[in-house]
């Protein structure tokens, strides 16, 4: 929605998106008429969206971190 608020094309918007030109147009339609919700219908604020990104990328570093460890710990062991 940003992307297109902020002046680009539907096509060129659902073209980064990754989707469908009719999905990205109905969910634009659907704001203009107010009608657009999240999943649960709940008002998120930028703090809440902030926090939820911040979760995710330090699930994915502790993933990558432990994946390291695990990766180091092989090769020592197949050195040895």
């Amino acid at each position: 929605m940003r992307l297109v608020h902020g002046g680009q094309s539907i096509a060129a918007a659902a073209r980064t998106l990754g989707v469908v030109e009719q999905t990205l147009f109905n969910w634009v339609k659907a704001d203009r008429l107010g009608k657009l919700t999240g999943a649960d219908s709940k008002v998120v604020s930028a703090e809440q969206m902030e926090i939820s990104r911040l979760r995710a990328e330090l699930a994915r570093v502790k993933m990558e971190r432990d994946i390291l460890g695990k990766a180091t710990a092989y090769f020592a062991k197949a050195q040895s």
